[in-house]
């Protein structure tokens, strides 16, 4: 069996190497758009309201609140200019952030005069501190309750974030095809991350190959019902991205690229999570039938499919939570809000992702029940049947009359066991009469009653 998953998902995995080593931009420049500056560093050591004014000029009257402006002066702590103090006057606003002293924020040089204000533009806050941080306890709370398993999970992690920054990215910022790029990059990864984090085994084998099957699924849904709906994915992320490389994208293939990335994360949790089931189940139980096992851990899945499902829809909502803020003040109806570009892409990854994961249930835990019963690593023990004992029966309890046979006692239906038919009587156990020489009393054959032999 073993040998059989092995020539089977083989050339898939051959096959997503090769993809990625051809889809890859050997020997191609970096690719660079109309950045806005280069990032440097700074500390804010004074912050004050007050008006918006130019250098030079001066308030007249009571401007309100609608000239006020937030003056700020930073120290640059890296860059050309380090240790050089800035002002900067920034809008107070609604919507705008709030700066005071001791805040660490980002700006953006413009390769001017490094020793002028000007050449500097406050972009954001620094947040690399408390990032690291959570990341650490993240990492800490995976090592504690996996384990050593914790930590492959955590290496599949940094696999998995190593092909989406050296091969994803850069491939489709070169032009190349996104949907063809995340196929590649997909299934690169989920052989990578599934057989690091759990180990090369059948029952790996078995998440892998549903997670396969509803990946392709996925794929097929998306791209059919995408062209069906006309969705361009020209999203502001898109239009932006395609402004700053200068060049046209393919924003349908990164809308089918997203969904197919999207949906692998909990194609894995699924999948893994009923190859387990079964795996389980047939420890338990090792006589059960694949059918049997197919029926049991299917009553998990389904239970398993709905949680799965509602995450899923969540997450995308929550992705799409200014969209649906936005669509709800407008005054065009639910069915216009719904098919918008926004939405119905949304409704599209959503509902292809669902499916997938609807059918990875009772794809992986069928293909899941074939292979373990064929396992001989999993197979039922044996035990040492009696030599009265039927081969048929091997694996039933053992009747009143083998457990006769077998102790030398009377069945239960008062017949006498006989094992000497021709009257030779074995020698008398030890647990007789003490000094009298004879065995246990025995029923009379014809009276019932209890005699001495």
């Amino acid at each position: 069996m073993r040998i059989l998953l092995a020539s089977l998902l083989a050339p898939f995995a051959l096959a997503a190497l090769a993809a990625v080593v051809l889809l890859y931009p050997w020997g191609e420049p970096d690719v660079t758009g109309h950045a806005v500056g280069e990032p440097v560093h700074g500390d804010v050591v004074a912050s004050e309201l007050g008006p918006c004014l130019s250098p030079g000029q001066v308030q007249v009257g009571d401007p309100g609140d609608r000239g006020q402006c937030q003056t700020v002066e930073i120290t640059l702590t890296d860059g050309p200019a380090d240790g050089l103090t800035i002002t900067q006057n920034l809008p107070a606003g609604d919507g705008n952030p709030r700066f005071a002293a001791g805040d660490a924020v980002v700006l953006a040089y413009s390769g001017a005069d490094p020793q002028a204000g000007s050449s500097y533009q406050v972009q954001d806050f620094q947040r690399g501190l408390p990032l690291a941080l959570l990341a650490g306890l993240f990492a800490l709370a995976v090592v504690v309750l996996g384990r050593w398993r914790g930590v492959a999970a955590l290496g599949a992690l940094a696999v998995t974030a190593g092909i989406i920054g050296l091969f994803v990215l850069p491939s489709i910022l070169h032009g190349g095809d996104p949907l063809l790029v995340a196929i590649a990059g997909a299934g690169l990864i989920m052989f990578v991350a599934l057989y690091t984090t759990h180990g090369l085994s059948a029952r790996t084998s078995a998440a892998v190959l549903g997670t396969m099957v509803s990946l392709t699924l996925i794929g097929v849904l998306a791209a059919v019902f995408a062209g069906a709906a006309r969705l361009t994915g020209l999203d502001e992320s898109t239009s932006t991205l395609i402004g700053s490389l200068g060049h046209a994208v393919d924003a349908r293939g990164l809308l089918l690229a997203g969904i197919v990335i999207g949906a692998l994360g909990v194609l894995d949790d699924v999948t893994v999570t009923q190859a387990s089931a079964v795996w389980e189940l047939h420890r338990a139980d090792p006589r059960q039938s694949w059918r049997e096992l197919y029926g049991a851990a299917l009553r998990i899945g389904r239970a398993h499919v709905g949680s799965a499902v509602n995450t899923l829809v969540m997450a995308y909502a929550g992705a799409a939570l200014p969209t649906l803020l936005l669509a709800s003040l407008s005054d065009v109806g639910l069915g216009s809000v719904l098919t918008s570009q926004e939405l119905a892409a949304e409704i599209v990854r959503t509902l292809a992702g669902s499916i997938g994961i609807i059918a990875a249930v009772p794809v992986t835990t069928l293909l899941a029940a074939l292979i373990v019963v064929r396992e001989t690593n999993h197979a039922a023990p044996t035990t040492a049947a009696t030599p009265r004992t039927r081969p048929d029966r091997a694996d039933s309890a053992p009747s009143d009359r083998d457990r006769a046979d077998r102790d030398h006692t009377a069945p239960s239906d008062g017949a006498p066991a006989d094992d000497d038919p021709g009257g030779a009587r074995s020698p008398e156990p030890r647990g007789g009469q003490a000094g009298s020489g004879r065995g246990p009393a025995r029923p009379d054959r014809h009276t019932g009653h209890m005699r001495d032999h």
